[in-house]
């Protein structure tokens, strides 16, 4: 039996099964950490989530644990020696210890993401260098998680001593290692079947998209997922690939990716002024409520709700992404973030047709304000790709009394700073602010203390510090020459923190507002969009508005053309997610995931097989027809 090395074959096997025991456990945690965000309506739901996320299990502890169980089972004569199990045992606790460290971490990141942990978190740190700093605060934030953590990780390291390996010598050595050889070939069938999700050669390896094939509502699937598979999956992968599912004629007449708005008697040519809010959710804003009939609510902007009754508001809108920079691309270039985000593609260093080339093209000074250390968010070199003039950030701002000690210079002070540098330029231009103080760890200056609104969340308070700051702007930018004829759009980056149900609700996650202002009533804007619109849109209004009476590229639309264009709002959850006509459409880039109704924002009942008419059948071929449409101007390099 010595010879067959079964207790060394139980021993590995046992130290597998405590790995798959503790991120069962990792898994409620998860889910009992971030509940108000992914619902789980009965005890049988979860055991099933649970078991269907077994197999995303199986894979990450694979990768983790390869090289342990390589060594297990290798024939080295010298495996059950005290020193030799020690290593195992030193090797086997550092690998899973960051790995399960890693889901303990998401705890906390999907609070903010909404979204598991993959390699594009990377590429959002590597342009920040105050990532120790905002881990440090997070964990300071929430010690239940490193608490759980510690317990966790100490009754395994119990359990593993449990079983030991005692020392023994192979009586016979060619036996030995057959029986060696035959090990690794079974457990090596094994570990490769189970990385790859099953053993059948026509199916491909299962990724995050498969999560989505075992929960009744698409959120759940973050709970079927662990952090270690969603990262390892993400790497060095690229999802952007060419479909071909529609003709290009039906392209061109059902998706319209150029568009042209002549425009008369657009001079002189208005300043454009955009600021992207960071987190500036639509929650937060009793203007953009109104309709929605929350029980009790608060709102914690009373200057933007007073600036929306002068504005044109869109009280439908959505983001086209997660993150900051996704905002940037979307609000300024109109291209959205799928499950892969262009700015962090490889085809992401292209010419882009957006509002900043235009503004250009027209004459205009074209300038970005961001109150971070220059060049944090990737703000920077996606700027310089769309082709802005100039960058102002906390380098040129040239005061640190004024930067917050994590992410950048205060919003007031800097949203003054961004006022008086206008008034240094000459008309036309077209400017771009995108706040900081709106942000994790969710403080404000020392001075405000007590000034603004408390609510239940953290971010209530510096929303109301970064509503301050506008009303602050406005005030000074009135006594400017510059003012009267300025458009002003105000939109979030992303959605944030929840209190209301309603915005728990999946297609909610990406509510936000957009408003469009100006002085001049020669613009009119004024008034309420309910149809449904995105950041996407943005970029087309400016360009209707500024009179560029010339063919862009826009898979959004102008709000304020005359002429009737059919809305097509466009975001990812892991899968994409189409809105189009009556229906929201889910789509994995190659099968549909579910139709659900356009007032099911929480996807409660999937109508995918139990709805079928002409509008069903029309949506799902624009959704691949954009999707095709995406994939080739991103691929090729047709941006332009």
């Amino acid at each position: 039996m010595k010879d067959i090395r079964l207790q060394e074959v139980f021993a590995l096997f046992y130290r597998l099964f405590l790995a798959f025991f503790f991120y069962q456990i990792a898994r409620f945690l998860f889910w009992f950490f971030n509940r108000e965000l992914i619902q789980i309506d009965s005890v049988s739901d979860y055991f099933s989530i649970s078991y269907h996320g077994t197999a995303f299990d199986t894979t990450a502890i694979l990768y983790v644990n390869s090289l342990f169980i390589l060594l297990s089972l290798l024939p080295l004569i010298i495996n059950t020696k005290r020193n030799y199990q020690k290593f195992l045992f030193y090797l086997y606790f550092i690998t899973n210890g960051i790995a399960y460290g890693m889901n303990f971490g998401d705890f906390i990141y999907y609070r903010f993401s909404q979204a598991r942990l993959t390699t594009a978190a990377l590429n959002v740190a590597k342009h920040e260098d105050n990532i120790g700093k905002v881990f440090m605060v997070s964990v300071l934030e929430h010690p239940f998680v490193i608490f759980w953590f510690a317990v966790l990780m100490i009754f395994w390291i119990f359990l593993y001593k449990k079983v030991k390996v005692e020392e023994q010598k192979p009586e016979k050595k060619w036996k030995y290692f057959v029986f060696s050889v035959l090990n690794l070939c079974i457990v090596a069938a094994l570990v490769v079947g189970g990385i790859r999700g099953d053993f059948k050669h026509s199916t491909r390896p299962i990724n995050l998209v498969d999560a989505n094939r075992h929960v009744k509502n698409p959120l759940q699937a973050n709970v079927v997922l662990n952090s270690v598979f969603s990262f390892f999956r993400t790497m060095n992968t690229n999802n952007f690939k060419e479909v071909h599912f529609v003709s290009e004629e039906f392209i061109e007449k059902n998706i319209q990716p150029y568009k042209i708005y002549p425009r008369e008697n657009a001079e002189p040519k208005p300043n454009v002024v955009i600021f992207i809010l960071e987190s500036f959710g639509k929650e937060y804003s009793g203007a953009f409520n109104k309709n929605t009939k929350i029980k009790n609510f608060v709102s914690y902007t009373p200057f933007f709700d007073s600036l929306a009754t002068q504005s044109l508001i869109a009280t439908n809108a959505f983001a086209n992404g997660r993150q900051s920079i996704h905002g940037m691309s979307s609000v300024l270039a109109g291209i959205p973030s799928l499950k892969d985000a262009f700015t962090s593609s490889p085809y992401s260093n292209q010419k882009i047709q957006s509002i900043v080339s235009v503004a250009n093209e027209m004459g205009y000074d074209t300038s970005f304000f961001h109150g971070a250390p220059n060049g944090s968010m990737g703000f920077l070199g996606f700027g310089n790709i769309l082709g802005f003039k100039h960058y102002y950030g906390k380098t040129e701002f040239n005061n640190d009394t004024d930067f917050d000690g994590m992410w950048g210079i205060w919003d007031e002070p800097f949203f003054q700073y961004f006022a008086k540098t206008l008034n240094t330029k000459k008309s036309p231009f077209m400017a771009t602010m995108f706040s900081a103080s709106s942000h994790h760890p969710f403080k404000i200056p020392e001075k405000y203390q007590g000034k603004f609104k408390n609510g239940p969340l953290e971010i209530h308070e510096p929303i109301g510090y970064t509503d301050f700051a506008l009303k602050k702007f406005f005030e000074t930018a009135k006594k400017m020459s510059w003012y009267q004829n300025t458009i002003f759009v105000v939109v979030a980056d992303h959605t944030n923190q929840i209190a209301y149900p309603e915005y728990e609700k999946a297609m909610n996650r990406f509510a936000i507002p957009i408003l469009f202002y100006s002085p001049n009533p020669k613009y009119q804007l004024k008034g309420e969009i309910t149809e449904p619109a995105q950041q996407m849109d943005i970029y087309p209004t400016l360009a209707d508005l500024m009179g560029y009476n010339k063919k862009i590229r826009s898979w959004g639309r102008s709000l304020v053309s005359a002429k009737k264009e059919d809305y097509l709002i466009v975001n990812s959850s892991g899968v994409e997610q189409f809105m189009i006509g009556n229906y929201i459409y889910l789509f994995d880039g190659k099968d549909f995931t579910g139709i659900y109704d356009i007032k099911d924002l929480g996807y409660e009942k999937n109508l995918l097989g139990k709805v079928k008419s002409p509008e069903t059948d029309l949506g799902m071929l624009k959704s691949k027809a954009w999707y095709q449409d995406y994939m080739d101007r991103v691929i090729n390099r047709k941006l332009r």
